[in-house]
């Protein structure tokens, strides 16, 4: 860079472009409802529909998560949690007997 001004900067040649977006309301930006709302806030039946199905499914996958969903009854969960655990008290006196012998 050659310095040929007085204050050792070379003047630069710039040109001023105007910036083509729209012009935004005086206001600022132009409010556009939601839209899933009607103009008075008013929910469409496509909005409420898809919430109700959400909700439904979220409780269907949480039954299915929770292993009380479906054809098994609470009883019957019950009594399969009782047969593992019986196994496995039958199993650690199996190894327990084990050691001993050796």
């Amino acid at each position: 860079m050659t310095t040929n001004q007085p204050g050792g900067q070379e003047p630069l040649d710039a040109e001023i472009v105007e910036n083509p977006a729209a012009p935004l309301a005086p206001g600022g930006a132009p409010e556009v409802p939601e839209p899933d709302y009607s103009e008075r806030g008013v929910p469409s039946f496509d909005y409420v529909r898809d919430r109700i199905e959400n909700r439904y499914n979220t409780s269907v996958g949480a039954q299915e998560l929770a292993g009380i969903g479906g054809p098994e009854t609470l009883e019957s969960l019950d009594k399969k949690i009782e047969e593992r655990d019986q196994k496995a008290k039958d199993k650690l006196a199996e190894i327990r007997r084990a050691m001993r012998k050796e």
